[in-house]
């Protein structure tokens, strides 16, 4: 049986979190705060302290939730957040990665993405970063929704080998990446981060699915979440709950037999050429 180790290396050889918390679409009902609020604590409690946000998400309401939600512990919190395309020329990053840092209540953000690539060119957002790294506000950078071919473009660029992770969809119904991207990033030690690792609750309910949830007597989405971990791959679920952080929690520590790898590989089936990148 095997069992997803509990952290990952960055290029850089920091290790930090495989299981985290994402926020998209937490803190978009001033209702449910409470709640989303006590989910993100609850899962700090649990050791997902790696936490995913953007100033897209609720045009900036998810990072001052956050801000909230780690107030008192901030020092035992690796914090990502993203810079949208649109934003990500040199002097715009810097002005966005600035309102983040003020809505997260920080001084410094761990890891910052470029949400994805648009038509500002790579250059002048590597010249953010440098200069964002350089006066401490953030301390590594990466990107999300790059495919192959735009992480090929992005090493290509003097100072884009500093990439520390590709942030991408990625769960049992879209591992298209597998394909080529995957294998890219693994020959140069760039972890993949998976977003919607259990496409946000609507994995359809295969028979192999439910027997192996039901022969480890757990839900079909903490198995599928406990196959992108087997991986190797990051995961950053939304909870909105305390009992569903809890159980997302759960699926670090599932065990999956080489059995229910290939049971699953035949619900799922690998790529077996290129696909393009999957994107929500």
């Amino acid at each position: 049986m095997t069992t997803a180790p509990d952290t990952v290396p960055l290029p850089s050889g920091e290790r930090i979190p495989l299981l985290g918390q994402g926020t998209w679409h937490i803190g978009d009902d001033p209702r449910r705060r409470a709640d989303e609020i006590a989910a993100l604590r609850r899962g700090l409690d649990l050791g997902m302290t790696l936490v995913d946000t953007a100033e897209m998400y609720g045009s900036g309401a998810s990072e001052e939730l956050v801000a909230e939600a780690i107030a008192d512990r901030r020092d035992d919190v690796f914090l990502v957040s993203k810079v949208l395309p649109s934003h990500a020329d040199r002097s715009g990053t810097i002005a966005a990665c600035q309102g983040s840092l003020r809505r997260l209540g920080t001084d410094r953000i761990d890891l910052y993405l470029l949400h994805w690539r648009g038509r500002i060119p790579l250059e002048e957002t590597l010249e953010a970063f440098a200069e964002l790294a350089d006066s401490g506000k953030i301390r590594h950078w990466g990107v999300s929704n790059f495919d192959a071919s735009d992480m090929t473009d992005l090493v290509s660029i003097p100072g884009g080998d500093g990439v520390a992770v590709n942030q991408v969809l990625y769960n049992l119904t879209r591992h298209g990446v597998e394909h080529d991207l995957m294998p890219w990033c693994q020959r140069r030690d760039i972890p993949l981060m998976a977003y919607s690792p259990i496409e946000q609750g609507r994995l359809p309910r295969a028979a192999a699915l439910r027997e192996v949830a039901r022969a480890h007597d757990a839900t079909p989405e903490q198995v599928a979440l406990a196959w992108v971990l087997r991986q190797g791959v990051q995961a950053i679920p939304k909870a909105g709950r305390v009992g569903h952080v809890e159980q997302n929690r759960a699926a670090l520590d599932l065990e999956l037999t080489p059995e229910d790898l290939d049971a699953l590989d035949r619900a799922f089936p690998p790529p077996t050429g290129p696909v393009p990148l999957d994107i929500l």
